[in-house]
């Protein structure tokens, strides 16, 4: 989620969860810009909450979904590193992973880290990018609690780091280290309707909008990368305008669009 300008199709408060968080949410509101909402206030159609868990975002109404979070330590994350297929995942084969290969990536459209998370799970160092703040905002807060949570998940958030910025506009001015591998996964229109009552898509579609200069965001990575680009998109999706990928990984749901430059060599 880090190519197109947000689209504020919502409004968005910071509230805090106990009294104690109610200079952390002041804090959280100045800074990303937003207002800071008291029991007394109306509520906004969404809700940036402080609390114990860390930060949480949610919908308000009565129909409205659970909240959504970075938990990097339990939950589905946890099992998915324990028993999610290690390097035969469908995207560690997209970018690259086998045998002694782990090559350093770019995750150019970070969103809440879970595919960053399972590459840094086996071994990768991986930078993100995240151009939306507040979805910035749940990644980085996820990624404290990780490293402060000690053992093998703190090693694993070590090797994972974020930057909130555009992602076009940074690797066209990337400084440092090329990475050897970006990967994409651009939020794109949906015609599966289906897909809109997933609860992160009706959070975060009214933040993010569609990655509408995808094209864009394919050429600064192909122009970036020094081996490989991996565009994750929907198993039927086309392509995304531009270069023709010289390999496809399809799965169940999804498929991965490979832009090979050179082999990775461990």
């Amino acid at each position: 989620m880090s190519a197109a300008p947000a689209v504020a199709s919502a409004s968005l408060g910071v509230t805090w969860l106990a009294p104690e968080y109610e200079a952390r949410a002041a804090e959280l509101a100045i800074r990303l810009g937003y207002a800071c909402i008291g029991s007394d206030d109306p509520l906004p159609e969404m809700m940036l909450q402080v609390g114990a868990d860390g930060l949480s975002l949610r919908l308000s109404g009565p129909d409205a979904p659970g909240p959504v979070r970075v938990d990097f330590v339990e939950g589905a994350l946890a099992h998915r590193r324990l028993f999610g297929g290690g390097a035969g995942q469908m995207v560690a084969r997209a970018v690259g992973v086998r045998g002694s290969i782990r090559p350093n990536l770019l995750d150019a459209t970070a969103g809440l880290g879970r595919d960053a998370f399972v590459l840094a799970a086996l071994g990768c160092d991986v930078i993100m990018l995240e151009r939306q703040p507040v979805i910035a905002a749940l990644l980085a807060d996820g990624l404290e609690r990780a490293r402060q949570s000690g053992g093998k998940v703190a090693d694993i958030a070590g090797r994972m780091r974020l930057i909130q910025a555009d992602a076009i506009q940074t690797m066209r001015d990337w400084e440092g280290p090329v990475p050897q591998v970006i990967h994409l996964d651009p939020m794109f229109p949906h015609r599966d309707k289906s897909a809109l009552v997933k609860k992160e898509m009706r959070l975060f579609r009214p933040l993010a909008g569609d990655d509408t200069d995808a094209p864009a965001l394919l050429e600064a990575a192909l122009q970036l990368a020094s081996h490989r680009v991996a565009a994750k998109r929907a198993r039927k999706a086309p392509a995304i305008e531009g270069q023709a990928p010289s390999a496809q990984l399809t799965g169940q749901s999804s498929r991965y669009d490979i832009y090979g430059k050179r082999k990775l060599e461990g």
